[in-house]
């Protein structure tokens, strides 16, 4: 369960271009040819929004957005339109820098959605592919964790090279008294099949997966698990949640993301859950069906009075 509503939120696809080359990046292939919003576009639905009031929070994304010269100005005119929140999905490199965090919080970006990769430099780094990241990254949130007037979340993907770091990221942030949320995103290779040999075996992640899931509950965070089957979840199925903001990006990368195919279950016809995305192609070609360890969940019948 999320600190923050999803179907709030409208996600900009503003910028493509990266300072890291991480291992399990969604857009590796795409991110040459993929268009970013225009700013006509933008202001459109900002008047949209002011006139409908359809969002209260604004993400900026696209690859790595700190690298957009104009991130201060979108911020401002999403404020200006009426958005309560603005937040960024970003690598945290740039937020090392004590001047650029002062100046991105007084442009009115409140939520920092950062990628953390492991909960060590070595690992981090060698999924990023970039020295000195981690340490980097890690700068970043504590630079914004002085101010009162952010909330701080984290995504962590996960991977072969990741999955036993996951109870190890929880206590790795534990300090971070703005830090209110914490992602777990199961890989996905945007393929029909793994040829980066990243995908696991959903057996082995989840005694680690359930581990940093209790324990960043007992720290009072909250937890979004997303592409993990929700049967497999038991008593944490509440963290499941693949509800997404609306997102404008380029048409082209639907092409692409749908090659995926999502909602692939032996089970599926008779399962009740509304929110597990089933199994992916490339899972089912490396590891099958695995009708043996996964469940159909009751079918909620609506209560006739």
């Amino acid at each position: 369960m999320g600190y923050f509503d999803p179907k709030q939120y409208v996600e900009f696809t503003m910028h493509f271009r990266c300072n890291l080359k991480c291992e399990h990046c969604m857009i590796e292939g795409t991110m040459d040819w993929l268009k970013p919003e225009s700013m006509e576009r933008f202001q459109e639905i900002l008047s949209y929004n002011q006139q409908h009031r359809c969002w209260k929070g604004a993400i900026f994304t696209g690859s790595e957005i700190t690298l957009s010269s104009n991130l201060p100005d979108l911020a401002r005119m999403a404020r200006q339109n009426g958005f309560e929140h603005v937040r960024i999905q970003t690598n945290g490199i740039r937020l090392a820098d004590e001047n650029y965090c002062r100046e991105l919080v007084e442009a009115g970006i409140d939520e920092y959605f950062v990628s953390v990769m492991a909960a060590d430099a070595e690992t981090h780094d060698a999924i990023a592919l970039v020295r000195g990241a981690f340490a980097k990254m890690m700068r970043g949130l504590e630079n914004l964790d002085a101010y009162e007037n952010v909330f701080l979340l984290t995504n962590t993907v996960i991977t072969k090279r990741s999955y036993r770091d996951l109870p190890r990221i929880v206590d790795c942030l534990a300090h971070l008294r703005r830090l209110v949320q914490m992602d777990f995103w199961n890989y996905w290779p945007m393929n029909e099949t793994d040829e980066k040999d990243l995908i696991v075996p959903y057996t082995e992640i989840l005694p680690f997966l359930k581990e940093a899931i209790a324990k960043a509950w007992q720290k009072g965070l909250a937890i979004e698990v997303k592409n993990f089957p929700e049967c497999l979840l038991g008593e944490y199925s509440k963290a499941l949640n693949n509800d997404q903001p609306k997102l404008f990006i380029d048409d082209a990368f639907w092409t692409e993301f749908m090659r995926n195919g999502f909602f692939q279950c032996i089970h599926r016809e008779k399962c009740g859950s509304r929110q597990c995305l089933g199994l992916n192609t490339a899972y089912i070609k490396k590891f099958g069906w695995q009708e043996d360890i996964l469940s159909p969940l009751p079918i909620q019948t609506p209560f006739l009075a």
